[in-house]
């Protein structure tokens, strides 16, 4: 198959991404980099003219625009401003949302500059990956409280306006695990500080078990004494020969605690900017932010408002549910996230996400990071269309053409199977939407029958022998 020739996809059915239609049988055809047409015929007859794939059995999708993940850029990671990933596990990353059917990704870490998207000229990845800014007072300085062992001068001086014109798509993400108490603490902060003070390495799930004895779902428990719960998880866990309930409350306290208060006014500070600058703006909604969020939506009514990760851990169901209306309501649009909860389940369940989508409260799925642990959004989809909470198309236009509309500055010319549109095309397994057998960017092959087309990597090698 030749990368220079235009391409044919035919007999397949089509899922256009607008929700609503549903093509059974028709080809697809990718030239220039963008879509074509879309015919309803089978047309079979364009050998001379294109490469051509059968996708009998198949059904073409527009490809997946993820407008909430990490891990995915060389410069400083997580809204903590952390050290940047390894190269080589930037290169996984970014790999496995390609070879999952994402096309598009924003990194929402938010701390990183444009030309830290790769490592240097010419490492450019298939992936079209994009940098969100959340480069204000308390956002910084929070990242410092909680780490901020990856952020120089110039990522501390930076600003929105100046992040904006060097080409961020969006700001955010406002707060985040690392430093208002979320899901980067009971994988990463707790258990290395648990470990650097006793020895003992603990489960992330115990570690978030802990952390709500001491502080509650929402960070605002501040009474220790007595706290029974808290006194069984360290005798069940036989951590009571290297703590007190007293001395690991005050451990807690001191590693998730710093950050909180300066990262709440950073929400804030992201609100207004939203409001003046008319950029898309994701916050971490969560069980200690959702009150806030509210506000917000309040008091910025013309502020394009995303509340990121709504099936959040730290709400209950309950809480996910009457949370995702009022922001609803309010005009926010809502993100639910795959996190590991689709099938990995390793520190998350479906639950939150299942009443959510079933809700029909639901605008944007992304994935988010889940400290690596993150399960791909066609399998999600795969999951939502069997559980039959929603029709095929309705679930493809939550990672495509309700993605498009709701961040056009980053995916404007892309999210449909429609004439005109850029040539970022998936072609999947009809019987399971997340088996991805063919992946086009921009009208070019990145992914042949499941493997990667060979191509340059973040970490300046070569991860396939060229031809």
């Amino acid at each position: 198959m030749s990368p220079h020739r235009p391409i044919a996809i035919v007999n397949a059915s089509v899922l256009t991404g607008d929700g609503i239609q549903f093509l059974e049988k028709a080809s697809v055809l990718v030239s220039d980099q963008m879509i074509e047409a879309v015919a309803r015929t089978d047309e079979t007859a364009l050998a001379d003219d294109y490469d051509v794939i059968d996708a009998s059995g198949c059904t073409v999708l527009p490809g997946v625009i993820n407008a909430h993940a990490h891990g995915c850029i060389c410069g400083p990671s997580m809204p903590s401003g952390s050290l940047p990933l390894d190269p080589y596990d930037v290169d996984y990353q970014r790999n496995r949302h390609l070879l999952s059917g994402t096309t598009t990704l924003l990194n929402v870490c938010g701390l990183a500059l444009p030309d830290e998207i790769d490592v240097g000229p010419g490492q450019s990845h298939p992936l079209d990956i994009h940098v969100s800014t959340a480069h204000t007072p308390s956002s910084l300085a929070a990242a410092v409280a909680a780490d901020g062992a990856g952020l120089a001068r110039r990522h501390l001086t930076a600003t929105i306006d100046e992040m904006l014109t060097r080409g961020a798509k969006a700001l955010g993400e406002a707060g985040g695990g690392q430093t208002l108490g979320g899901g980067a603490q009971d994988y990463r902060f707790l258990p290395n500080a648990i470990e650097n003070a006793s020895g003992l390495a603990v489960h992330p799930r115990l570690a978030r078990q802990l952390k709500e004895a001491v502080l509650g779902s929402r960070l605002d428990k501040k009474d220790d004494r007595n706290n029974d719960v808290l006194s069984r998880l360290i005798e069940e866990n036989g951590l009571s020969v290297n703590f007190t309930p007293e001395g690991l409350s005050r451990l807690i306290r001191d590693t998730v605690m710093p950050s909180v208060g300066i990262a709440r006014r950073g929400l804030d500070e992201i609100a207004a900017q939203a409001a003046r600058t008319g950029m898309p703006a994701i916050f971490h909604n969560a069980a200690p932010t959702a009150e806030q969020l509210i506000g917000l939506a309040r008091i910025h009514p013309k502020a394009r408002i995303i509340a990121g990760h709504s099936n959040h851990s730290s709400f209950t169901t309950e809480e996910a549910l009457v949370t995702a209306k009022a922001l609803r309501d309010l005009g926010a649009a809502v993100d639910v996230s795959t996190l590991d909860c689709i099938s990995t389940r390793w520190r998350n369940g479906p639950d939150n996400f299942d009443a959510l989508i079933n809700a029909g409260l639901v605008d944007t799925l992304s994935t988010d990071y889940a400290g690596g642990d993150w399960d791909g959004i066609l399998q999600a989809i795969h999951r939502v269309v069997q559980k039959k909470f929603m029709s095929p198309a309705a679930a493809i236009a939550l990672a495509t053409g309700n993605v498009a509309r709701i961040f056009p500055e980053l995916a404007g010319d892309r999210g449909s199977i429609a004439k005109g549109k850029r040539g970022d095309v998936i072609i999947s397994e009809t019987n399971n939407l997340g088996r991805v057998r063919h992946v086009l960017v921009a009208g070019r092959m990145a992914v042949f029958n499941g493997s990667l087309v060979c191509q340059p990597t973040a970490a300046g090698h070569r991860s396939l022998p060229l031809d």
